[in-house]
């Protein structure tokens, strides 16, 4: 989850002050214990932690930077999306960041989310609410309507060229079928998850 800018923090009334030696030495335990979680997740498939306790790690550490802006890095855990990338895939860099969806923890934030929404976009809205499906973040490219490349997320710049493994998914097709009123477009991403569905799972 990016960290939001200086000046969103002091809107919310988070202070900006210079980080006390504590500041950076629990800045520091929280860095590396994301960064490890993360590797557990993305690059070994062996996570220890669940989702909401990492996200809460992430959340305090994102916290801690916006009080005391002195303390993000470059490589902070805040400013990548995803992790590493395994050795047997060939990295490959994404046309278009590939950026993972936001968290809400409360009523009060989701509220607070819902009225930038509609500052933004206008009070005539729609909203449509599903579960999320935890699974693999795939970007697919598709030019003149034929599959050239399937990646994963990776940091969000860069990803892991698994074109060969989305081939062998039978809902993923190798081409498109545009019509008179849809046509295809020349260059195509299509963004979405990857997962495992359980009647199939037990089918093996």
């Amino acid at each position: 989850m990016p960290a939001g800018t200086d000046d969103a923090a002091e809107a919310a009334g988070v202070e900006l002050d210079p980080a006390t030696p504590a500041d950076r030495e629990r800045w520091q335990t929280l860095a590396e214990e994301v960064r490890g979680h993360q590797f557990r997740y993305y690059v070994r498939d062996s996570p220890i932690v669940s989702d909401g306790e990492f996200d809460a790690l992430l959340r305090e550490l994102n916290d801690l930077e916006q009080a005391h802006p002195d303390l993000r890095t470059a490589d902070s855990p805040t400013q990548l999306v995803g992790g590493g990338f395994a050795t047997e895939f060939t990295a490959v860099d994404h046309l278009e960041r590939m950026l993972s969806l936001d968290n809400v923890f409360d009523h009060d934030e989701l509220r607070a989310w819902a009225k930038r929404v509609e500052t933004e976009a206008g009070p005539d809205l729609h909203y449509l609410c599903e579960v999320k499906i935890d699974g693999v973040a795939l970007n697919l490219v598709y030019e003149n309507g034929t599959l050239v490349r399937g990646a994963t997320r990776g940091d969000g710049r860069t990803g892991e060229d698994v074109t060969l493994n989305a081939r062998t998914i039978d809902d993923i097709p190798d081409t498109l079928t545009g019509s008179a009123e849809y046509p295809i477009p020349e260059l195509l991403e299509v963004r979405g998850e990857v997962f495992f569905r359980l009647e199939d799972f037990q089918a093996l």
